[in-house]
């Protein structure tokens, strides 16, 4: 295995995905997404409940590719899991409506972890990343719901991206519950998959172009479940046969150190 950087946290350190680079499109969230404050300290989410002071339930739509709206009862947290609901509810102009949870707060370099559950089906995208809206900073973990054996990687810098890895996981990731980790560093990013190391990039030529820019802004911390229109070259055509489910057992920060 060839690490990118030295001083890669090993699995036990750590513990103790939205993109189409033909057609350059991504979440691009334009909606109450202001932070309150930048943390720099470890934060653990064990997702028992909604903590209303941290995060909140997303109640918009993001237009574009998105074909559902996002309200917050379909967020819901119950058995020391939340879950993110899609079905064909009509909402914010849309024919469906999904959940999306993000943090109220930003975070700037560390470790970003998951415990989640992907939604199976052609269309879908179950993401974990990281997000800033101005400059546009960005770091996804995604589940294609079309192909759930594989996870795909990218980053968007200033609202560029095209950066996509699309990784075999060795696993379904729909049928159980595996830990995706983002680790960002100073021109650097690192991607794991239950403590494993699966890809990286780096601004001195590793999977980038020598000197080329990395994610450097204070960013939220975001999850969403969404159907995708006019995209299925990338995700496949979304034909709605019931509803479909995301599960995330936690959310974890770890500030660089």
């Amino acid at each position: 295995m060839k690490k990118i950087i030295t001083g890669v946290f090993a699995a036990a350190a750590i513990f103790g995905i939205t993109s189409c680079s033909q057609m350059n499109l991504s979440e691009e969230i334009t909606s109450d997404t202001d932070a309150k404050y930048v943390i720099n300290w470890e934060t653990w989410n064990p997702l028992d409940y909604f903590d209303s002071g941290n995060w909140n339930k997303a109640d918009w739509t993001n237009g574009g590719m998105f074909n559902c709206g996002w309200k917050p009862d379909h967020v819901t947290f119950n058995n020391g899991q939340m879950t993110l609901k899609l079905d064909n509810t009509y909402s914010h102009g849309k024919s469906y409506t999904s959940g999306e949870y993000r943090s109220n707060n930003k975070f700037h370099y560390g470790t970003f972890e998951t415990n989640m559950i992907a939604a199976k089906g052609d269309g879908l995208v179950t993401s974990f990343f990281t997000y800033t809206d101005n400059p546009w900073d960005e770091i996804d973990v995604e589940i294609l719901g079309k192909d759930t054996t594989k996870v795909q990687f990218n980053y968007y810098v200033n609202g560029q991206g095209g950066h996509e890895a699309l990784i075999d996981l060795g696993f379904d990731a729909s049928q159980g519950y595996h830990k995706y980790t983002i680790e960002w560093g100073n021109g650097w990013i690192n991607w794991y998959v239950d403590g494993k190391w699966k890809y990286g990039v780096n601004n001195t030529g590793f999977n980038a172009p020598y000197g080329a820019q990395m994610p450097s802004h204070d960013m939220q911390i975001m999850c969403n479940l969404w159907n995708g229109i006019g995209v299925d070259e990338w995700l496949k055509h979304y034909w709605h046969n019931g509803t479909k489910y995301a599960y995330y057992d936690y959310i974890l920060y770890k500030p660089m150190r």
